[in-house]
Formats: C-alpha cells, sequence, structure tokens
C-alpha cells in the first residue's frame, strides 16, 4: 500500500497519473456530494429544520419579485442583508406559490455547488485527491447548525460559502497563470466579489484574503485590462448596494455595525463574548454539537481550532517562503505547457491557505468582539458559517502527518507521536460531526409536527375567513407567507403594543381592519396575556383553540 501511494504521487508528478488509483477517490467523492444532497433534500421532505418568519421575510420578499410587486435590495426590514436569495428564488415561486420547499430547492443547490468548488479547490490547493474526498465527507455531513445555515433562506448564509469558495478557486487559476480566458475569470472574480459585499459583510474577511493574493501574485497583470475589468465587474456587483446607498443616505456597514454590537439594553461583558465567542462559537458554528445544545466534550473543538489556526498559517507561510511545494501539486496531475510550473503553483496554493486562515481567525475574533457572541451564543453561531470554507487550509497539515505515518516516513519518535495525534484529530473530527449530524437527523420528526400545526393554523383561519391578524415576531411573517398573503399578520409584543413589522404595509392593513384577530402559540407569554384580557371583559373575544395555537376573535 505504501509503494502504490508513492507510485500515485510519483506519476502524478511526472503528468501520469494512474488512472486506477486516482479514479476511486473521485467516485467515492461523488458519492459523499450525493449523500449530502439526499440527507438535506431528506430533511426538505420532513419540513425540517423548522422555519420561521425569517425565512418568510425572504419568501414574501420572493413572491413580491415573482409577481413585479417589489423589487427590495435588502432584507425587508433593515438596511442591510441583500437579497441574493430572494432574486433565486422567485421563478421557483412564480411556478410553486408560497412554499418552503421551493425556496430551500435553491439553497439545497447552493449546498451541492460549495460541495463541488470545495473539492475542487482543495485538488488547487493540496493536489491531493484523498484529502480532497474527507473534505467533502466533512461537508456531506450536518448538524443542526450546519443545515440551519445551509438550508434556511434567511438572508446571506447559503450563499456565503459557495461564493468565497468560488473567489478562491478563480483566484488559484488567476494566480497560477492558467492560459485562456483570463479576462473572463477576472470578470467572474469581480462579479461574485461584488455580490458578497452586498448580500453579507460576514464574507468580507474572505474576499479581502483572497484579494490580497491576487494582488500580490498580478500586481503587473492588474495594471491593464484586467483592473479595469475586475473593477467595472466589482462595481456592477455591489450596485444594489451603491444605489441604494446613494439613493438613501444610508451606510449598510452602519447598520451592521450597529446590530453587532448590540445595543444598551441588553450589553454583553467581556466574560460572556469569550465564552460565546471562543468556546461556544467554534463548537457550535462548525457542526459538532447537538440541536441547541453543546455537551461538555463536544466542546474539544473550541481547543483545538486555535492550534489548527496557528499551525496552518505557519505551514502555509513555511511553503510560501521557501517555496518548496507542499502539495502533489495542480489538482494532481502536470500541465503541459502551463505558465507555471509546480513549485510556482505550490506558492499561490500557500498563499491561498495562509488567506483562508487568516480569514478564518479574522472572522473568530470579529465574532468574539461582537455583542451578539455574549448575548446569543447558540443562535448567533450562524456568524461562523464562512469557517467551514478554510477547512481545507486548517486540515491539511494534520493530513500530512497522518499521510507520513501511513506511508512509514515518521521514523522519529517526535514525527510519530505528531502523527498519531493528527490521526486522531482527523478521526475525531468525523466522529464528532457525524454523531452530530446524527442527532440532527432526529429532530426531523418534531420539525414536520410543527409544520403540521401550523398548516392546521393557516386552513383554520381561512375557514373562520379570518384575513387580518395580530401576532408575536415570530408568527407574523410565517403566517403570512404560508398564506400567500391571504391572511395578513401585523407584529405586536407581549404587552399587545406595536412590534417590529419588517414589511410596514401589513401593518397599515391589519390597522384599518374592522375586526382584526389575534393569534398566539398555545403556553407564550402573549396567549397568557390575552387570556388576562379576556377574562377582564368576559364576551368581548371569542376563543378558539387548535393544536399549539390560540386565535382570539373580536366580537363585532
Amino acid at each position: 500500500m505504501t509503494a502504490g501511494v508513492r507510485q500515485e504521487t510519483h506519476d502524478a508528478r511526472r503528468g501520469r497519473p494512474a488512472a486506477g488509483r486516482t479514479r476511486m477517490p473521485v467516485l467515492l467523492a461523488v458519492v459523499a456530494l450525493l449523500a449530502g444532497v439526499g440527507y438535506r433534500l431528506a430533511l426538505l421532505a420532513f419540513d425540517a429544520p423548522e422555519t420561521n418568519s425569517d425565512e418568510a421575510t425572504m419568501g414574501l420578499a420572493a413572491l413580491h419579485i415573482a409577481r413585479g410587486q417589489d423589487f427590495p435590495v435588502w432584507f425587508y426590514g433593515q438596511s442591510y442583508m441583500g437579497t441574493l436569495e430572494a432574486y433565486l428564488a422567485a421563478p421557483v415561486l412564480a411556478l410553486t406559490g408560497p412554499s418552503v420547499f421551493g425556496l430551500r430547492l435553491v439553497t439545497v443547490a447552493l449546498y451541492a455547488a460549495f460541495a463541488l468548488l470545495a473539492w475542487r479547490l482543495t485538488l488547487r490547493l493540496t493536489g491531493d485527491r484523498w484529502f480532497a474526498l474527507l473534505v467533502v465527507v466533512l461537508l456531506a455531513l450536518g448538524s443542526d447548525r450546519i443545515v440551519k445555515n445551509q438550508l434556511i433562506a434567511g438572508g446571506g448564509y447559503p450563499e456565503m460559502s459557495p461564493a468565497a469558495a468560488a473567489l478562491a478557486l478563480l483566484a488559484y487559476d488567476l494566480c497560477a497563470g492558467r492560459p485562456g480566458r483570463r479576462l473572463p475569470r477576472w470578470t467572474a472574480w469581480g462579479l461574485l466579489a461584488g455580490l458578497m459585499l452586498w448580500v453579507d459583510p460576514l464574507v468580507l474577511p474572505y474576499v479581502l484574503g483572497v484579494g490580497a493574493v491576487l494582488v500580490a501574485f498580478r500586481r503587473w497583470e492588474l495594471r491593464g485590462r484586467a483592473g479595469a475589468v475586475l473593477g467595472i465587474a466589482v462595481l456592477v456587483g455591489a450596485a444594489p448596494l451603491l444605489g441604494q446607498s446613494l439613493a438613501t443616505g444610508r451606510n449598510p456597514l452602519a447598520a451592521v455595525l450597529a446590530a453587532a454590537g448590540g445595543g444598551a439594553d441588553a450589553p454583553a461583558g467581556w466574560a460572556d463574548r469569550l465564552h460565546g465567542g471562543l468556546l461556544l462559537g467554534p463548537s457550535l458554528g462548525m457542526g459538532f454539537c447537538s440541536p441547541g445544545n453543546c455537551a461538555t466534550w463536544q466542546l474539544w473543538w473550541a481547543l483545538a481550532l486555535p492550534v489548527l489556526l496557528v499551525v496552518g498559517a505557519v505551514a502555509a507561510g513555511r511553503a510560501l517562503r521557501t517555496g518548496r511545494a507542499d502539495h502533489v501539486g495542480g489538482g494532481g496531475a502536470a500541465r503541459p505547457g502551463a505558465a507555471g510550473d509546480a513549485a510556482a503553483d505550490g506558492r499561490v496554493g500557500a498563499a491561498l491557505r495562509l488567506a483562508l486562515v487568516a480569514a478564518g481567525a479574522a472572522t473568530l475574533v470579529a465574532y468574539t468582539l461582537s455583542g451578539s457572541a455574549g448575548r446569543t451564543p447558540v443562535e448567533s453561531s450562524r456568524y461562523l458559517s464562512c469557517l467551514l470554507v478554510s477547512l481545507p487550509a486548517l486540515l491539511w497539515p494534520l493530513w500530512r502527518a497522518a499521510r507520513r505515518l501511513a506511508d512509514g516516513r515518521s521514523r522519529r519518535p517526535g514525527r510519530r507521536v505528531v502523527g498519531i495525534l493528527a490521526a486522531a484529530v482527523l478521526v475525531a473530527t468525523v466522529a464528532g460531526t457525524g454523531y452530530a449530524t446524527y442527532r440532527a437527523a432526529g429532530t426531523a420528526s418534531a420539525a414536520r409536527a410543527a409544520e403540521a400545526r401550523h398548516t392546521e393554523l393557516v386552513g383554520t383561519l381561512r375557514e373562520l375567513g379570518v384575513r387580518h391578524v395580530y401576532g408575536g415576531y415570530w408568527t407574523c411573517n410565517r403566517l403570512t407567507f404560508a398564506s400567500g398573503e391571504e391572511v395578513v399578520c401585523a407584529v405586536i409584543d407581549d404587552e399587545l403594543r406595536p412590534g417590529h413589522d419588517r414589511y410596514a404595509p401589513y401593518r397599515r392593513a391589519v390597522a384599518a381592519s374592522a375586526a382584526p384577530a389575534w393569534i398566539a402559540p398555545t403556553g407564550s407569554p402573549l396567549a397568557a396575556r390575552l387570556d388576562e384580557r379576556l377574562r377582564a371583559a368576559p364576551g368581548s373575544l371569542d376563543l378558539i383553540t387548535i393544536d399549539g395555537y390560540r386565535i382570539y376573535l373580536a366580537r363585532s
């Protein structure tokens, strides 16, 4: 087996990959990709993960776009987070009508694109098909937080990872001097970068990191047509952001910083931020935890991640400094006539790995500094979703150490210990994410039951002829989207005061209604408040109870 591995590497460097040896990891990667897509489609069939009003807000934007009614630039109710998902889903909803399944067909496609791009990117950066297979297997798995990031069309998360991987892949081809289609590649890079600036600033560390590699390796090319094409493409991609900002005078970055900083109502102390950002965040955000919960033993990744960031940076920096290619090269085969040789390609790969590590570190630091890490670490760990793009750079030193051990090249005791530790971390990574995936899959039946209760609520309101209602934030837009705007809901808080309406016309429509109803989940503080009102004024409301909800009808 050792001789076979060495022969595969030797053949790849000479441009003669052994077909039998290289075909197997490719076929297994296809199986892993199909399994990942199949797992996510199965979750969709079970209405999992459970939808919410934020996803419904994106669905309503998609409906409005499909009807030509509105063309929103930002997520309704705020001046940041672009609505790319709504524009992608609009053609689907034009055919299916209001449908969470239709919304998520787009996000499943984005996941599939991410897994495929990650495979190609890993091959570019390392040239090792078996390692690329490991990356695809890890991306095929999906804990509760991971599948929520990838499947829920709540704004930004499903598209950021594939876009960041595509930017890195395009940058490799551009920096390695691959001939042909140079200007189209520069155009594609600029458009994607501009779009991501509009969609969500969370991906900005990856745009800047990969962009820095482009400048470092191709600055002479950027002085010509490539630079002009790139600049124009970035402006075109970011046009929605720029146009809206100029028209309204609002600064999207200021809105993002205000949202992340968190306000004076619930300040977060540094102890809470460090706990949420450095302990809970990495384990939750990268898929090692059970739904909404991290057991103590699942927090080991929080200790491993800083070490992997340092080791990954040192290894990439050393390869970049010495000019020695620490990878097989170019996806496993030499490219006759390519502008750059294996050593040059290795330097490009090392630079991009360093950029991915730096972007991952910047993402982690920015999240830890935010108030969200301290106040809502379980839910806000979604802000770390882009860290999955850095997996090839983080795990590559571990893989190399484990491969040396397997090949019998770690003869010194110190190297053998390192190889054993590296192999143990890789095994624990697969096992930990696999267990978290198993636990996430177990929540599918509960999600289906919750969707059935909500479907009954929509049907009951239609039967009663109710068209205008008041409800809590997590009830309103979900109800409005599910009914295709046949039922319009305005938000109230637990004290029956006006709440946060993301789409102002709904508030006006309900306010103009002669006898709006009230909706509250069973057992909620809002239901308790409405019950108090009913007891204080008997006969003022008619109460209808269904599974999971209480409907209060005003008597005319």
